[in-house]
């Protein structure tokens, strides 16, 4: 059994475990820029818009010289509307435009550009983190999934980050549904890849048929 799902989730995880992150351009590292990055993206992320124009859209914000607090605060607000638009983040531009700018000003005035300040800060408590982040602008808890599920590679405190888009991706493909018992198919830093592909799983049922015939 236990063989069985190792098997199902190294299929899954060669078939879909691209972190969300990576898809955007983000090399992911316990370090200041990426961090943010993800913070974005996480909000993004959060609004009913389809996940790829949200990746697109983090990353074309990064092209255009938006990458950290510091930058998105020194472009205008014009900018970050253009640039959304762009991207194809259409109905929420303006809004998502208002909140980026507050939410960069809130990483700067309360972390000083550095999200590891926020993590200190819950002493690297997973709900505390949650709790902190959600603080943010358009970053309600389902924000705060997809940043921690992201980050938990780098931030190990967070493991097992398994949210229930997660377990349902997991319940789909019959692998455990207990995120300990699941975070034990993943060692090493593959649990962040996991848990996209997963996700990917819940929102794509063909995906999970492409899956089961490989295993």
């Amino acid at each position: 059994m236990v063989n069985d799902a190792r098997a199902t989730v190294r299929a899954l995880l060669d078939r879909a475990g691209t972190t969300y992150a990576e898809e955007a351009g983000i090399r992911l590292h316990d370090t200041p820029a990426p961090l943010y990055r993800l913070l974005v993206l996480s909000v993004l992320l959060s609004t009913r818009i389809r996940a790829d124009i949200a990746i697109k859209a983090a990353r074309e914000l990064a092209d255009a010289g938006m990458g950290t607090p510091e930058k998105m605060l020194a472009a205008s607000w014009k900018q970050r509307v253009d640039t959304l638009g762009g991207a194809g983040y259409k109905r929420y531009d303006e809004s998502t435009a208002t909140a980026l700018g507050k939410g960069a000003e809130q990483v700067r005035s309360e972390y000083r550009g550095d999200l590891r300040r926020l993590r200190d800060a819950a002493e690297g408590d997973p709900a505390r983190v949650r709790t902190a982040l959600t603080a943010f602008p358009r970053l309600g808890p389902v924000g705060a999934d997809i940043f921690c599920r992201e980050a938990q590679d780098v931030w190990p405190s967070l493991r097992p980050a398994l949210d229930g888009k997660v377990l349902d991706g997991a319940r789909r493909l019959g692998l455990p549904t207990d995120p300990d018992e699941l975070s034990r198919l993943a060692p090493g830093a593959e649990l962040a890849p996991l848990a996209a592909a997963l996700v990917r799983v819940a929102l794509h049922r063909e995906l999970a048929e492409e899956i089961a015939p490989a295993t």
